[in-house]
């Protein structure tokens, strides 16, 4: 479903090349104001470049990130100060995970590249009792709400773009060019297959193409 004319989102497009902004990093701080001021240990799932690690640094005792692209991850490793208690490990998410306990798991964009139930199942036994799962994810677009949030996102995100780059071209974010790919699940469907593994979990949708999830374990 178009919202708008080709040529219009063309125009869109050049403009946000030229002023790009990390649509993750927009949530770190909405992040770390889900969590305790300090914890012990912390997971997080696709590390990327490794800045909300580098954040939950500042709150924990040792931080554990995980990603499969080992061109990010050494990334990652050049950007970190060696006096951080971050360790940074190139692994699959589903199996690779060391078991923890963690007081903290954090998965920002990149559930969708796993198989969802399993995955939220393996963050659930890797969770300490009293633990907290932060995850920012990306679903499908179906429903008029859907379409409505996009429609309001785009000028927003062009706004947006213009006011982080302090309205000067800049080059994308080193955070910005691990792969991605589209998501396939819904978000109706993603809270049916939460609520069956996660009861109570918090979900909420969000602008700019985003959904939140939050659980802590009893």
């Amino acid at each position: 479903m178009k919202i708008l004319p080709t040529g219009v989102l063309r125009a869109l497009d050049r403009f946000n090349a030229a002023y790009p902004w990390d649509h993750n990093a927009h949530h770190h701080r909405w992040i770390l104001r889900q969590l305790p001021t300090r914890f012990q240990c912390a997971l997080d799932v696709g590390s990327g470049s490794g800045d909300l690690a580098r954040l939950l640094a500042g709150r924990a005792a040792a931080v554990q990130g995980v990603d499969s692209d080992p061109v990010i991850t050494s990334r990652a490793r050049e950007l970190t100060p060696a006096d951080l208690p971050v360790t940074f490990t190139v692994t699959d998410a589903m199996s690779g995970v060391p078991a923890g306990p963690y007081d903290v798991i954090t998965c920002v964009a990149t559930i969708h590249h796993l198989p969802y139930v399993q995955a939220l199942t393996c963050f659930r036994r890797r969770l300490a009792p009293g633990g907290t799962l932060v995850v920012v994810g990306l679903s499908r677009t179906r429903t008029p709400v859907d379409h409505l949030l996009g429609a309001l996102a785009v000028p927003a995100n062009a706004a947006m773009g213009w006011l982080k780059n302090k309205g000067r071209p800049s080059r994308r974010p080193v955070s910005m060019t691990a792969p991605t790919r589209p998501a396939d699940m819904t978000f109706g469907e993603i809270v049916r297959e939460t609520r069956a593994v996660l009861p109570g979990a918090r979900l909420r949708r969000r602008l700019f193409w985003r959904y939140t999830l939050v659980w802590r374990q009893a």
